[in-house]
């Protein structure tokens, strides 16, 4: 007899609510929307549906992997595995010290319970005892909007969404909803809700150089040259501001600095300048200003597309400007602040940023002198630090559920170095192309193993929702949970050895010491409040603590016994499909802004120092092919290529490219080409479509499972290419440290 379990998809951001039949033998059965979940209302994408395709897949890892000296991981007990993990790391510690390791946090721990919440365990102790910074793909992903959110809003994960279910003229920049779910705007079928605008008598305006299939679905698409949009964005500020489209709007008078600036930075980008190098028409340029500015409800949406570009901050930073400019922000149909229903740690700024404020480029890096942004240098920083001797090499990583030897730019040399490290210790449920250089691997948890809980994507949500899912299936034997596991490298880090590791006191020391630091700290929720009665009111161990406590401080929640009514974790595992508690609301301003001066600060040095860089670009040569990436509905990133039912269908590792670019390199549909750029060369099969715009072509990222070592079977008869081949290590956005994968000069001919 079967047995039905009500889950939140751990997949994507739309957090779908799932059914899960599991049969008496233990084998996943039907996976299907829940049609009582409060959040998605049995909405589900086809990602939602390859759980149990996950969880059985015959390649992930359920014992820990060491290599041997002949270059072959096999299977080892756990006692075997920490004993490796000591052999390999102490020396590393012992004569360099913790200078000498870093660590490299995946995309997918933000989908992991465990992961996400004692990620901040291993780099916190390891940056206690002198670790220097820690990598991630956030620098090839959203650090402009993290970036602009820092100096516009005071808070580096702080960000209006768009109110797409009031809103009467959407304009979308370099956004795909329909293969991403959304980005940084979390809802259940974004592509419908764009659909609905339409069908309440409002418009959908796409810009980005491919028809997409959120294009199809709009009202317009706008083809645009891949890293111009700052340019395009500028000249609609500009139009709006020559023709008088600018009104004072009551409800930010007094809420914004530094709009006068901004306008006066962009007088030079007139329509007819831009033109040229956006591909975008001068009238086509105005009409998109009047636009936005006859709507009643306009607002303007960016994402990786604006990000991941040689002028991201510069895009995202324009986005909100407009969006003050039209009256948007914090109005109800514009650019509104969603109600985390629970708090999380995200919401301060980080201890190291101790004036008012944020500072940049407070260290750089050892080698091409690289200057910190938010913590971090650029990912492609990372080979270099391996491979470059001297004080302060890096000679041992930690990879925790990430695979940069495919994920970031200039991968040829991201897979070199891996192999070269002295110590590399992956966190990780797959032998892929970086963990296949591990001297261990230490596998985790399927996504039905543990339980699940989001905090990142309810900061961008359409609602204040709360949801918990128990797992489905209990872990079987000696295998330890993931965050048990991050916190006996963390000890590690520290200096006790890693198979003497007392997991359950350090998660006492790692608990303890936030909540300690929360009722020592000014502005928390637990501000002058005792930290041992704090600590004593939460219940569990490890995550479901740690969510206990993100509920308890939450708007909604009991504030630890204060607010008697309030919700805890035991209340919320009463409502299986979740609760819904808000809408989004307007009115908020007040409560959201933390920058030195109280208002939307427009203005900053970081930004304003670029625009002379942008302002170069007017008359820079066109290059006659760029790439630019894309994804796909099926995927996320790199780590779902190894499901069957993901991997159906046509091939999808392909070349787009604009049938008159075709021509012009002598190509026909299904012919292999070479794509050729600065950084290195692929070959792949192209496929001849007018969904490209001219003088752009497409790759998909996350691909290139060719690599020998790896135990990826499906992954491995779909290969693909890694377009990380092709992007450079040093083409940035400067401000962000970002790396720029679209807009990449290349040449294309047949193979």
């Amino acid at each position: 007899m079967s047995r039905e379990h009500r889950i939140t998809c751990p997949l994507c951001e739309a957090m779908c609510g799932l059914r899960v039949t599991v049969d008496d033998a233990g084998r996943v059965g039907r996976i299907t929307g829940d049609p009582d979940d409060v959040w998605s209302r049995g909405y589900l994408c086809p990602k939602g549906t390859a759980l149990g395709h996950l969880h059985e897949d015959p390649d992930r890892l359920r014992q820990p992997m060491v290599k041997g000296p002949d270059g072959v991981h096999r299977p080892v007990s756990w006692d075997q595995a920490w004993a490796e993990v000591e052999r390999v790391l102490r020396p590393v510690l012992d004569e360099d010290g913790a200078s000498a390791v870093t660590v490299y946090v995946g995309n997918p721990v933000a989908h992991n319970l465990s992961l996400s919440r004692y990620i901040g365990a291993v780099i916190g102790m390891g940056q206690a005892v002198g670790m220097q910074t820690y990598y991630s793909p956030a620098t090839v992903d959203q650090w402009p909007l993290n970036v602009v959110g820092a100096l516009l809003f005071g808070g580096m994960w702080e960000a209006p969404v768009p109110d797409l279910d009031r809103t009467d003229h959407l304009v979308v920049l370099g956004a795909n909803p329909a293969a991403s779910q959304g980005s940084m705007l979390s809802a259940p079928d974004v592509l419908g809700r764009l659909r609905a605008i339409r069908e309440r008598g409002g418009s959908v305006v796409v810009v980005d150089p491919r028809r997409t299939r959120t294009a199809e679905q709009a009202s317009e698409w706008v083809p645009v040259r891949p890293g111009t949009d700052a340019l395009l964005l500028f000249a609609v500020l500009r139009t709006l501001a020559e023709e008088g489209l600018l009104r004072d709007h009551e409800h930010l008078r007094g809420k914004v600095s530094g709009l006068a600036e901004v306008l006066a930075l962009a007088e030079p980008f007139t329509p007819e300048r831009v033109a040229g190098p956006t591909g975008v028409p001068a009238d086509r340029i105005r009409r998109l200003a009047r636009d936005l500015a006859a709507a009643s409800s306009p607002v303007l949406y960016g994402r990786i597309g604006t990000c991941t570009q040689e002028f991201g901050t510069l895009s995202t930073w324009l986005i909100f400007v407009l969006n003050v400019a039209l009256g948007a922000v914090d109005r109800v149909g514009g650019s509104l602040f969603p109600i985390a229903g629970a708090w999380s740690p995200m919401f301060l700024k980080p201890p190291d940023q101790d004036q008012p404020g944020w500072r940049f480029g407070r260290t750089r890096s050892r080698v091409r002198g690289a200057p910190e942004v938010l913590g971090q240098y650029p990912v492609t920083c990372l080979p270099e630090e391996i491979e470059t001797p001297g004080p302060g090499r890096i000679r041992a990583l930690i990879t925790v559920a990430g695979n940069p030897a495919v994920s970031a730019p200039a991968a040829a040399s991201m897979d070199r170095a891996l192999g070269s490290l002295d110590a590399l210790i992956a966190v990780d449920n797959w032998l892929n192309e970086t963990t296949r250089h591990a001297h261990v691997v230490l596998p985790g948890t399927s996504p039905l193993e543990h339980g699940h809980a989001d905090d990142l994507y309810w900061m961008y949500a359409l609602r204040s929702c709360l949801k918990w899912s128990d797992p489905v299936f209990p872990l079987q034997g000696d295998r330890p949970d993931e965050w048990e596991i991050l916190l006996r490298l963390g000890g590690a880090l520290l200096g006790t050895p890693v198979p003497e590791v007392d997991v359950p006191a350090m998660d006492e020391v790692y608990v303890g010491g936030l909540v300690q630091s929360l009722c020592a700290t000014a502005g928390t929720p637990l501000t002058g409040r005792d930290a041992d009665a704090a600590l004593a009111a939460l219940a569990g161990t490890g995550p479901e603590r740690l969510v206990d406590l993100g509920i308890r401080l939450g708007p909604f929640g009991d504030s630890l016994g204060a607010r008697p009514d309030g919700l805890t974790l035991a209340r919320l595992r009463e409502h299986p499909g979740g609760l819904d508690l808000a809408e989004l609301q307007a009115g908020r301003l007040d409560e959201v802004l933390s920058t030195p001066s109280g208002t939307i600060e427009l203005v900053h040095d970081l930004l304003s120092d670029d625009v002379p860089r942008l302002l170069a670009r007017l008359d820079r040569a066109e290059p006659g092919l760029v790439l630019t990436s894309r994804r796909h509905l099926r995927s996320n990133n790199s780590w779902l290529h190894n499901v069957p039912s993901l991997m159906k269908g046509a091939d999808r590792c392909t070349l787009l490219l604009h049938p008159r670019d075709a021509d012009a390199a002598g190509l026909v549909d299904g012919q292999l080409a070479r794509v050729t750029t600065t950084e290195g060369e692929v070959e792949l099969p192209v496929q001849v479509s007018a969904e490209m715009m001219p003088g752009v072509v497409s790759l998909p990222h996350g691909w290139g499972h060719d690599r020998p070592g790896t135990r990826m079977a499906v992954a491995h008869a779909h290969a693909g290419v890694n377009s990380n081949l092709l992007n450079p290590g040093d083409l940035l956005d400067v401000p962000s440290g970002t790396l720029a994968v679209n807009g990449v000069p290349c040449s294309v001919a047949p193979a």
